[in-house]
């Protein structure tokens, strides 16, 4: 699925950009998302639109914001990263042993985190580059060992007492009443976007998403881009688990468990919008904000915890099926055109 969204030279957006098709396609995810806001600011004004539930909803998003960008790159080059959700843990879990248990400075044992999630990037790509393992079943498998390890770096329980350094910058510092958090997910975002959009490497991963075999003729390195890319992958995952500590100020060695759905969900999601059939970073920023505006509303509605679960798996189905739609669709456009 990854590579078939890659694979798309030209998607019906960038041809029709002043279609109404392409229109709707390009930008009705943010058009139902505004309808979600007043929706739920008409049923719900005095807690849904109140800048307390706003300062919450844009701030308590950057952890999963981290996350889903950092699998951008990997994704882009038609590769999966299950692992991702193993290594935050692992990063998460490695910062409150160093500071906590070890006694390390914090700032130290940040760097210790994130060269040992840089390692798990490196164990990745060596499965799918050097001994051929599918990245689906190899960072499915590392993955749950990554969990696994995190089990046995906490021996089972809760780490408290993180420095309130790391919690001060990640939380602690706000910039129009939101957490600094916020912004480090816009700075990232920007960035990706920037290198997939405008950089070498960019492109040449979306050309070995799009066809491997014409990368290689073309005198690409695709084993080397495609080990970078999920080297890439581990290392905004090692990111990500800091700032998931740096939020809660503890290392629940169950914690990361929860994240893989939505990231998947989010990438997948914004590959319908801004640039539609290609992973992009706004567009998945958007699917986040978009994901858990939803989800918030329903719960002031009264919906109970388990509506997270539906909406983050509905939406990763509706987003895979309207993609298979949307590329036969073009398919068989293509056909009757060239009949």
């Amino acid at each position: 699925m990854a590579e078939a969204i890659a694979a798309d030279t030209a998607p019906a957006a960038v041809r029709r950009p002043h279609s109404w098709g392409g229109l709707a396609e390009r930008y009705g995810l943010i058009a139902f998302w505004l309808v979600l806001i007043v929706l739920f600011g008409v049923l719900r004004p005095a807690t849904f639109l109140s800048a307390a539930n706003w300062q919450s909803i844009l701030g308590s998003q950057s952890v999963l914001v981290l996350l889903a960008l950092s699998l951008l790159i990997p994704m882009t080059a038609g590769d999966y990263d299950l692992s991702i959700a193993g290594v935050m843990g692992v990063s998460s879990m490695a910062v409150a042993v160093f500071n906590v248990q070890s006694g390390w400075p914090i700032w130290l044992a940040v760097l210790a985190a994130l060269a040992v999630s840089a390692a798990a990037g490196l164990l990745n790509g060596a499965l799918v580059v050097i001994f051929g393992v599918d990245p689906f079943i190899s960072t499915l498998g590392t993955g749950t060992v990554f969990l696994g390890v995190v089990y046995w770096m906490s021996d089972s329980n809760t780490i408290v007492g993180i420095s309130p350094d790391l919690v001060h910058v990640v939380v602690g510092l706000r910039l129009l009443g939101v957490p600094l958090a916020f912004y480090y997910g816009l700075g990232l975002c920007a960035i990706v976007w920037f290198v997939l959009r405008y950089t070498v490497f960019g492109r040449q991963m979306l050309f070995v998403g799009r066809n491997r075999s014409l990368s290689r003729l073309s005198g690409l390195r695709v084993g080397r881009l495609r080990w970078v890319g999920l080297v890439i992958s581990a290392l905004g995952a090692g990111v990500a688990g800091v700032a998931y500590v740096g939020t809660t100020g503890a290392a629940d060695p169950t914690g990361s468990q929860a994240f893989l759905l939505p990231t998947f969900a989010a990438v997948f999601l914004g590959a319908t919008t801004i640039e539609p059939r290609r992973f992009n970073a706004i567009g998945t920023l958007i699917a986040v904000y978009f994901l858990v505006t939803g989800i918030t509303g329903l719960q002031l509605l009264g919906a109970q915890a388990f509506v997270q679960n539906l909406f983050f798996g509905g939406a990763l189905v509706i987003s895979v099926a309207l993609s298979h739609f949307s590329r036969r669709r073009e398919a068989e456009g293509d056909r009757l055109g060239h009949g």
